[in-house]
């Protein structure tokens, strides 16, 4: 009898679990989104201060090549071939403020944890992802989304580039604040599983 009292258990937690996966549109968030990732050398104020100065020349340099880029994989290629010409900027950017040390650049998937924005949140994943790191990347991280629009803060135009670049409404829902707790619980799920056993989302 406990034995199968364990099993129907067994069965109600999977099933509960199964329902915050990712099968109702996840997959299309992580595949047509472009996150930035700068990470600062240390934490010392000097560092956090260059590493917010790195973070706006990028921004400035990709946000001129990406202005007319309606879709992800047209926004990937031109973030790829454009990693020299960023790590060029960003140590143009540390040499002005008498800074001489290295910065890589490198495109990529990364994966990333739940980013609650304003009227939006991401749910943690593996994304497409421009990884910006000075010197010996030891400091803390700053992130941003770079496609479908760069850094969105406005919720509302957070909405109109998503749609632009290819989301149906009810997809944009799942990131939308608005749209309820479920999502978010699924998407905080996913980054547990993920720790805890290797789950790859």
């Amino acid at each position: 009898m406990k034995i199968l009292v364990s099993l129907c258990l067994s069965v109600l937690v999977c099933a509960v679990l199964l329902s915050y996966l990712p099968v109702h549109g996840e997959e299309e968030i992580y595949e047509n989104t472009v996150r930035l990732h700068v990470i600062a050398a240390s934490d010392s104020d000097e560092d956090q201060c260059l590493k917010l100065k790195v973070r706006d020349r990028v921004l400035e340099c990709v946000s001129k090549k990406l202005e007319k880029v309606d879709d992800c994989v047209s926004a990937s290629a031109i973030l790829d071939e454009m990693k020299d010409e960023l790590e060029e900027c960003a140590e143009y950017t540390l040499y002005e403020a008498g800074d001489g040390r290295d910065v890589t650049v490198e495109f990529g998937r990364e994966k990333y944890p739940v980013r609650y924005y304003d009227g939006f949140t991401l749910p943690a994943g593996t994304y497409n992802s421009l990884r910006v790191v000075i010197g010996e990347g030891e400091g803390k991280n700053w992130w941003c989304i770079l496609f479908p629009s760069v850094c969105i803060s406005d919720a509302v135009k957070a909405k109109e580039d998503y749609v632009a670049a290819g989301f149906t409404p009810d997809q944009y829902k799942l990131i939308e604040n608005t749209s309820g707790k479920k999502y978010k619980v699924r998407f905080k799920i996913l980054e547990v599983l993920s720790d805890v056993i290797g789950f790859k989302y």
